[in-house]
């Protein structure tokens, strides 16, 4: 049987994933160097892996230093992109014009941040935006259970949640807080998802926060808290991020390239090859793809070199609509 068809079949079954563009390029070397978000990371991930196939002389590294982190590695030249769960910030912006870096935003995917407890918490059965608000506010007073609603337990409160270098913090905290990064302290922060999957599954009266990626892997140790965000208690669900109906927490997630890496042929082969997979690898991995039309602006925006950012204020919606520049 010839290769085109050997490869033809392992397309359809879905165990190679070979855009046509890679398919007849030439054999690349060298190394693309990815960080960031702990929350787009299994996405990179899975990208790294499949495109390991097409390119095995490219060596792709994955790492995880949040988003903040990731974007501070990006701007000083040592990473080629950044994973971030959050669009660039105004002063991320400004230091990269300081550096003479120019990027260029992609977003990947949906995402739906969670709230998790332990499944032995038989008392939570949802949480309003209020409720969140009360608890992880600065200052909070909540200590016990019970200090959220009276019918409750009274045990202590244990928090978990991602560090301050997580965009996924910036998010939380600014939509259930009102400012990014204003929140209580005494919680136990990882930059690390897998660490808090392993701190809430081990604690009856834990609850914590991250992306929705990291229940699907973990929903045999985890339960999945409903919220209302105004309309009724709404759980995280491929459907209920897609449309819209899980509020205010869905958001979209992004990959940031450094402009002047594309010049080198294994850096734009892996972008490209990111953008032509980002929809099969995100349902995989547990999130939810974008439109068609995003993934086509995103390949123009790399074939066009066309650098800053386009999604300001990372409203989920705003990607239906054309970006302004």
């Amino acid at each position: 049987m010839s290769k085109k068809k050997l490869l033809k079949i392992g397309a359809v079954l879905g165990t190679v994933l070979l855009s046509s563009s890679l398919a007849s390029a030439e054999r690349l070397r060298g190394t693309v160097s990815l960080d960031g978000s702990s929350t787009v990371f299994p996405i990179s991930e899975a990208v790294a892996e499949e495109f390991g196939g097409v390119q095995p002389r490219v060596r792709v590294t994955v790492g995880v230093s949040g988003t903040g982190g990731g974007f501070k590695k990006f701007i000083a030249g040592e990473t080629d992109i950044n994973d971030a769960s959050r669009p660039i910030k105004s002063k991320e912006i400004l230091k990269a014009k300081e550096s003479g870096v120019e990027f260029i935003e992609l977003p990947v995917a949906f995402d739906g941040l969670s709230v998790v407890v332990n499944r032995g918490n038989y008392w939570v059965d949802h949480l309003t935006t209020a409720e969140l608000e009360k608890i992880w506010q600065p200052g909070s007073t909540v200590k016990m259970w019970s200090d959220v609603r009276s019918t409750w337990p009274q045990q202590p409160v244990r928090l978990y949640g991602p560090g301050t270098d997580s965009g996924t913090f910036d998010y939380f905290t600014e939509t259930i807080n009102g400012k990014s990064g204003a929140s209580r302290p005494d919680y136990t922060a990882s930059e690390d998802d897998n660490a808090l999957v392993q701190g809430i599954s081990g604690d009856v009266n834990a609850m914590g926060y991250f992306g929705y990626a990291y229940f699907v892997a973990n929903q045999d140790k985890l339960k999945l808290v409903a919220i209302d965000g105004g309309k009724g208690p709404v759980a995280p669900s491929l459907k209920t991020i897609n449309n819209g109906e899980y509020a205010p927490l869905s958001r979209p997630i992004f990959i940031y390239v450094r402009s002047i890496a594309l010049d080198r042929p294994e850096v734009k082969a892996l972008t490209q090859f990111y953008i032509e997979n980002a929809a099969v690898l995100a349902t995989e991995v547990g999130y939810i793809p974008l439109p068609d039309k995003v993934y086509q602006r995103a390949m123009t925006r790399i074939e066009q070199r066309t650098t800053g950012t386009a999604y300001h204020n990372g409203i989920a919606a705003n990607l239906l609509e054309e970006p302004q520049e």
